[in-house]
């Protein structure tokens, strides 16, 4: 809060000095002031924190100075209001009393013990078990020999990931989309190289320019890692990507005052070893969000996620988004899903044992950061009890993979024997409720322990005892906070009362006393009780510290159950779904027998069966398909289902398929869908052409294209050119003769068979029953004649008149005759073009074409208009002419 500094007027209390020293080292963040059993916050934290959380805003008094703002809620709910104000994008700092306010003899010392971010926590409620949570660091170059570089490092803090890589600048939206961090680092110097990328999605925070100083990131990297170079995690040669890591440490450390114990490497992030996915691919296909309300349901994770451990399921979301590239790499999946498809037993047998594992990434990460509470190290033990079942389970697998991930894991037997002998089976949820270690663990404990629970015994003795000595058969002990234990008299038993009995309190029909052997026994209970919490907290530190030193073998053996978690899920999803298992080649050769989507047929209606589909794309014969049917036939579903069978091939699945046979993808593009980007200024058409110019300039004769109704966000002419234009350029240009699905509604384009060798024409079968269509969902060889549009719109309910008026216009229109001019090269003079290729040209040649709509009766200036228009040779004409025979037009038109 940048006001901090001018309220430390004269006047003000101490508590709120102490506030607004603490609030200016924060000013960028929520400030949760801990006051007794309150987190309260000030100023304009309290008004932001009422307006999100919905509490009351008051007042509270600062001495000579004005009021301030007050809101604040009890400090047992942090876990409901914090995961509120993370997730309304705020930086929440908390601030804790640092000692016991008994002790203090001024003000009670307080300081932020850790800042909470969207892209840094620790708290389960603020994570979700199936996604990383990550925070990403982005620097771009500035000197001539990075120029056009980027540097990206992400880091999820809840379980130690790091990673570190450098891409072309204008691949760093593609590479954060995938990632999907909840936080992105920038320079705040680098304004520009943000507002060029669309960072909507990410909290943007801004760092000063030191922080992305290269020596500064070099030595913050260095003193963590504590070596002499980062040569050995094979980094060094990252500089860009250095800078971007090692921002990304210290903006961590900061928040966490340094705990990081648990981040033991920083790996390199290698984007060719996986299939590259663009934004817009991973939005059509679906992969991990929904392309109507952005989550999960009806997505291809929800399908494919049947794993038991929360690792195990941001593993596979990691799967789903980076697809292989190796044969080899694939190859090893595949025979580990293959062998536990073939193996059900097995299969049960280890996804049984997986169901007792909890997320051992996380929990080791609590630990070496001392944020692991009883409960989590009991749950961490009973993990580790589980790998002695599933290395035996696996020790003697005939898949290598299988077998491997079972040697590699490590019993951590001393972890789970040291946690057993320690810790009861269903501790406390806290340190220092009592009853959290297991009686014999230690002595001194077991003695104070005894001391502590043997009160009600020694009360009932010494009730009965004074009673008897006394006389005073209604005597009672009792205790309160206020005064302790305390020996309590009727008034009709006043007289009996002994004089070593020391009034202390007079109720309306009794007196309460104390003795001495009462206050001394007190005094005994209390202290036992005090060293007993003092102890455990001891003994629980040294505990958690002795786990912490076998972080590394824990976050191994994370990251080996995660992946057998994994390959039982696909397995048991291929299973269920009756999915096959690929055949993954280097060739190119790509051919799908009885294809089928692999999220709709699990969304269809009880009943109703899916329609498989087969397709067989290959470079040297069929490279591209132009399909054509009517809307709503089922072709989306088609390029969606081939792009998904392609990508779960890759990823290592099995496929829905009843054959498939992959040649090797370098990346998915997809033209599906329209959409506009109103924020950007960006019409439906733009974002079209944008996305077709991505796919055209990136893509490379490995590449698989997807593309569904190009050209429909302009005029009927423009799209149908440009779609034509665009089928030639895929065919033509060596370099990028990619295996492509080309579905239209144009079924003008199916000439385009009859042209190029390598086009060919299918179409989505449907039939004419009583005037009704009837859609077969069944893609077969030939063009469709006919795009069945009117009857589309019947069947969405468009009035009676709008339809046969719409049948009029389409009488008139279909009568007209498309003559399409061969395309030419000046370059090339057999006609073939190049990339710098004309398009082709289109026109109409009946002369009334479109005018006999709209006009009851010939008008002379429009037939002199056509007349010119038509003896215009656009290809010949310069823009000065072509601007000098608009105005002469113009003129025409006015008379």
């Amino acid at each position: 809060m940048g006001k901090g500094k001018t309220k430390k007027a004269q006047g003000q209390t101490p508590l709120m000095r102490q506030y607004y020293k603490i609030k200016d080292r924060h000013p960028h963040a929520i400030l949760l002031f801990r006051m007794g059993d309150f987190y309260e916050t000030f100023d304009a934290d309290a008004k932001t924190v009422s307006q999100v959380l919905g509490i009351t805003l008051t007042k509270r008094a600062n001495g000579k100075a004005q009021d301030v703002p007050l809101a604040g809620f009890p400090h047992h709910a942090l876990d409901n209001y914090l995961p509120k104000l993370v997730t309304a994008g705020l930086r929440v700092a908390i601030c804790e009393q640092l000692e016991d306010p008994k002790m203090a003899r001024t003000i009670v010392k307080r300081g932020v013990i850790e800042v909470v971010t969207p892209g840094i926590s620790f708290h389960d409620q603020l994570l979700n078990p199936k996604r990383a949570n990550y925070l990403a660091a982005v620097c771009w170059g500035r000197e001539r020999s990075d120029k056009g570089w980027a540097g990206v490092a992400f880091l999820d803090a809840s379980t130690g990931e790091f990673s570190v890589t450098e891409v072309p600048a204008e691949q760093v939206d593609a590479l954060l989309q995938t990632i999907a961090p909840a936080e992105v680092l920038v320079d705040k110097r680098q304004r520009g190289e943000v507002q060029e990328l669309r960072f909507q999605d990410y909290l943007l925070s801004p760092q000063e320019d030191w922080v992305f100083g290269y020596d500064f990131a070099y030595e913050t990297l260095l003193r963590h890692f504590q070596t002499h170079s980062l040569k050995g995690y094979g980094v060094e040669d990252l500089k860009l990507g250095l800078v971007a890591a090692g921002a990304a440490l210290y903006y961590v450390g900061d928040t966490q005052k340094g705990k990081l114990p648990h981040i033991r490497r920083i790996q390199r992030f290698r984007s060719d070893d996986f299939m590259a996915l663009d934004p817009q691919t991973k939005r059509n296909l679906e992969l991990v969000a929904s392309m109507q309300h952005g989550g999960q349901e009806g997505t291809l994770v929800q399908i494919l996620d049947a794993t038991l451990t929360p690792m195990g399921g941001r593993l596979l979301r990691k799967w789903l988004v980076r697809p292989l590239r190796t044969v080899d790499n694939i190859e090893k999946r595949l025979e580990a899903v293959d062998a536990l498809v073939t193996s059900p037993r097995m299969r049960e047998h280890l996804r049984t044992e997986l169901g007792e594992v909890g997320d051992l990434e996380r929990l080791a990460a609590k630990v070496a950061t001392n944020r692991a509470m009883p409960r989590d190290m009991v749950h961490l033990k009973l993990t580790l009890k589980q790998i002695p079942k599933l290395k035996s389970l696996l020790h003697d697998e005939a898949c290598d993979t299988l077998r491997k991930l079972g040697d590699n894991l490590t019993l951590c037997t001393d972890v789970v024997e040291r946690i057993e002998r320690a810790l009861v089976d269903e501790p406390p949820a806290l340190v220092g409720q009592g009853g959290l270690f297991r009686e014999g663990y230690h002595d001194a404990l077991d003695e104070l322990r005894h001391i502590a629970t043997s009160a009600k015994d020694w009360v009932a003795r010494m009730q009965q005892k004074e009673s008897e000595r006394t006389g005073i058969t209604s005597l009672k002990v009792g205790f309160n906070k206020v005064f302790g234990y305390y020996l309590e008299v009727t008034n009709a038993h006043k007289d009996k009362v002994p004089d070593d009995f020391i009034r202390k309190q007079t109720l309306v029909n009794s007196e309460r006393y104390i003795t001495p052997e009462l206050k001394e026994y007190e005094e005994k209970i209390l202290t036992a009780e005090e060293k007993m919490a003092s102890l455990e907290q001891q003994l629980f530190d040294e505990l958690r510290m002795a786990v912490a030193e076998e972080t590394t073998a824990l976050q191994l053996n994370a990251s080996y159950l995660a992946m057998l978690d994994c390959l039982a899920s696909l397995a048991y999803t291929a299973e269920r779904n009756q999915y096959v298992r690929p055949e993954v080649h280097d060739g190119t050769e790509l051919s799908i027998e009885e294809g089928r989507h692999p999220v709709v047929e699990q969304t269809l209606p009880a009943g109703e069966p899916f329609i498989p589909n087969s397709v067989n794309l290959d470079p040297d014969g069929e490279q591209i398909l132009v399909i054509t049917g009517p809307n709503m036939a089922g072709k989306s579903v088609v390029l969606r289902q081939t792009g998904l069978i392609v990508l779960l091939a890759q990823v290592g699945s099995f496929v829905p398929a009843a054959k498939a046979r992959i040649g090797v993808v370098d990346r998915i593009f997809t033209r599906v869908g329209a959409s506009d980007n109103l924020a950007a200024g960006e019409s439906t058409f733009l974002v079209e052409m944008n996305e077709t110019a991505n796919i055209l300039n990136n893509a490379t004769a490995r590449s698989l294209i997807l593309l569904d109704e190009v050209g429909r966000g302009t005029s009927t002419f423009d799209g149908l050119s440009i779609a034509w234009a665009l089928v030639e350029y895929l065919h033509e240009a060596p370099e990028l003769a990619a295996r492509t699905l080309f579905a239209t509604h144009y079924h003008e384009l199916n000439e385009l068979a009859n042209r190029y060798p390598r086009v060919r024409n299918y179409r989505i079968q449907v039939q004419e029953h009583d005037g009704k269509v009837i859609f077969l969902r069944k893609l077969i060889p030939g063009g469709a004649d006919h795009s069945y549009g009117i009857e589309v719109a019947r069947m969405a309910g468009l009035p009676e008149p709008v339809i046969q008026r719409a049948k009029e216009v389409l009488r008139q229109l279909e009568s007209q005759h498309l003559v399409v001019e061969e395309a030419s090269d000046p370059a090339h003079g057999d006609g073939i073009p190049s990339r710098s290729a004309q398009p082709v040209a289109a026109t109409i040649d009946e002369p009334d074409f479109q005018m006999s709509l709209f006009t009851a009766a010939p008008d002379p200036v429009a037939e002199q208009l056509k007349d010119t228009l038509r003896s215009l040779d656009l290809n010949r004409m310069t823009p000065i002419e072509a601007l000098m025979k608009l105005d002469e037009l113009r003129r025409l038109v006015e008379g």
